[in-house]
């Protein structure tokens, strides 16, 4: 009973904080959305004693007044969420689908429950994707969006609980499947080629012959989606600016394009799960898609300089306030993630808002119409469909900035703190091995590629990709084709990309004769800094494998064999 004592009131002094802080917010005439007080009120340390004296006040008066009645009669709970609570209000499925998004007061269903969230969406951490949930189930939503399940949110919602589903219009005591709105109804088609981990939402893989490309085709572009691809029109969106202070400017697409010197940078998107099937196959089991080599591509990409923009928009780019320390942006379909200011700013950073990929509008999947692009770092910052960028003292407070893109020790389980560890940002050295092909001097065609190399002989033909972050040239690749017991240099191609710094993957080549060759090659890549792979993946292993860079084996066997 205190632990539920504890929660319940726990709740509603943040509530009461958030309203705290936005009343107060808005008596001092603050210039900063409810989104900001509601920011502000989670973080008790840096909110003002002001706010914080007379919202928890409040939320201690009105705790102690619940306080003997939630010792003497049982709340609502989580383990009970989704059943019918007897005599209580009977609300009808049609009643509920009147209270959407265009409503005055909002409700959700969760199970057989009903819930007003009105007052909730304006502190909701996720920002106004709740909307998509109004007049139906939530159920849906938050087996997508997994940091709800969770008992703390499951009570917050049962303090905005109103009544139950009427039993008529349920089917085995839940809401009929052809009532549940589908929110990947509108996704785009994929292209078959791609390599399927889930379809809903959509993580895919590049196949084998675009990581044989050094500009790699938009239809088979990997697709890394957290969430169902947002409705966007050009011509519609609009993406804004918000200062330190508070103060915003809008820009539309053409906006952009009008005002300010469109640039091309190529560059290679990673994500940070690249190769975790690697780690889980060579270490121990990993939390995740489990991604093999072609969660990694490269594109010409189109846009308009951040740096520009900001400034644009009256952030003093050149001599920023020591303060400002993050960019933050947020996309049309409530993902979020930030940068360090000064890599946004950076002369040299190539830091874009990309309107263009391989010369063509982007596709939907890759951000159409508004993406931003931050070459060297992980592709889970290039947010896509952005339309608000915050320059701020803190990092993005969203779920995927502040737990799922991080890295522990190998020691470390599947509960850590997760303030202890950084957001990932720039990407370590990697390198893979995508093609193995075997070559005969009596094909006409193998006979010429064999010349080039002074090889007369069956030989095998080895590529693949080798790249690191922060715009670190890779100088050297390393190929062994006896498991690592000795080792070539390959042939490092001399494709050429766009940019002020090496933000696009180097391929190489490298061809042996089979004689020599063991039944596993492996690589190894070395930047311009000397950082180099580990050989193993035990001291690199983290649950969530993220950042897999260890060597890259690939197993042989001989045509003849």
């Amino acid at each position: 009973m205190k632990q539920r004592l504890h929660v319940v009131v726990t709740t509603i002094i943040r509530r009461n904080v958030y309203y705290g802080a936005a009343r107060n917010l808005s008596s001092c005439g603050h210039p900063k959305p409810l989104s900001h007080a509601y920011s502000t009120a989670v973080k008790p340390l840096k909110t003002s004693s002001l706010v914080t004296k007379s919202a928890c006040a409040s939320a201690a008066i009105l705790a102690g007044t619940i306080a003997f009645c939630l010792i003497n009669a049982p709340i609502a709970h989580a383990e009970v969420p989704i059943s019918h609570t007897p005599g209580r209000r009977k609300i009808r499925l049609a009643e509920v689908q009147k209270h959407g998004r265009d409503a005055e007061t909002k409700w959700v269903t969760r199970g057989a429950r009903v819930y007003d969230i009105t007052d909730w969406i304006p502190g909701h951490p996720g920002g106004e994707v709740i909307l998509r949930a109004v007049g139906g189930p939530v159920d849906q939503y938050w087996s997508i969006f997994t940091v709800h399940m969770k008992q703390e949110v499951y009570d917050i919602l049962e303090s905005y609980y109103i009544g139950d589903i009427d039993p008529g219009d349920l089917v085995d005591g839940q809401v009929p499947v052809e009532d549940l709105h589908d929110p990947f109804e509108n996704d785009p088609r994929r292209d078959k080629r791609l390599h399927v981990h889930t379809s809903r939402p959509c993580n895919a893989e590049t196949p084998t012959e675009g990581l044989g490309a050094f500009v790699t085709p938009n239809d088979i572009f990997y697709v890394r989606n957290h969430m169902w691809v947002p409705s966007t029109s050009e011509s519609d969106h609009k993406i804004v600016v918000e200062l330190p202070n508070g103060e915003e400017k809008e820009y539309s697409l053409k906006d952009l394009k009008d005002n300010f010197e469109s640039t091309t940078v190529t560059a290679t998107l990673q994500c940070s799960g690249n190769r975790r099937k690697n780690m889980t196959q060579e270490s121990r089991s990993t939390k995740g898609l489990q991604w093999n080599v072609g969660g990694i591509s490269t594109s010409e990409w189109t846009g308009v300089r951040l740096r520009d923009v900001l400034a644009d928009a009256g952030f003093p780019v050149d001599e920023y306030p020591d303060e400002v320390r993050h960019a933050q942006f947020m996309g049309a379909e409530a993902y979020g993630a930030s940068i360090p200011i000064d890599k946004a700013v950076d002369r040299r950073g190539d830091v874009l808002l990309a309107y263009e990929m391989n010369g063509k509008p982007l596709p939907p999947d890759h951000g159409y119409p508004l993406r931003v692009l931050v070459p060297g770092t992980v592709a889970a910052r290039s947010v896509k469909w952005v339309n608000r960028i915050v320059l701020s003292e803190d990092e993005s407070s969203s779920e995927w900035q502040q737990r799922d893109y991080k890295c522990f020790g190998p020691n470390v389980g599947g509960n850590p703190d997760w303030g202890t560890a950084p957001a990932i940002q720039e990407m370590p050295v990697q390198s893979a091995i995508t093609s193995l092909r075997d070559l005969s001097p009596h094909s006409q065609a193998d006979r010429k590629y064999l010349r080039l190399y002074g090889l007369e002989e069956d030989s095998v033909a080895v590529e693949g990709y080798s790249f690191s972050g922060g715009g670190r040239r890779i100088v050297r690749v390393d190929v062994s084709a006896d498991n690592g017991r000795t080792w070539h240099q390959a042939e490092l191609l001399s494709d050429k990309g766009k940019g002020a710094k090496a933000w696009a993957w180097t391929r190489w080549r490298w061809v042996v004769p089979r004689q020599q060759a063991g039944r596993c090659f492996v690589v190894k890549a070395v930047d311009e800094a000397y950082n180099t792979q580990p050989n193993d993946y035990d001291s690199n292993y983290n649950f969530r494998g993220h950042l897999t860079s260890s060597w890259h084996r690939v197993g042989y066997r001989p045509p003849d064999v």
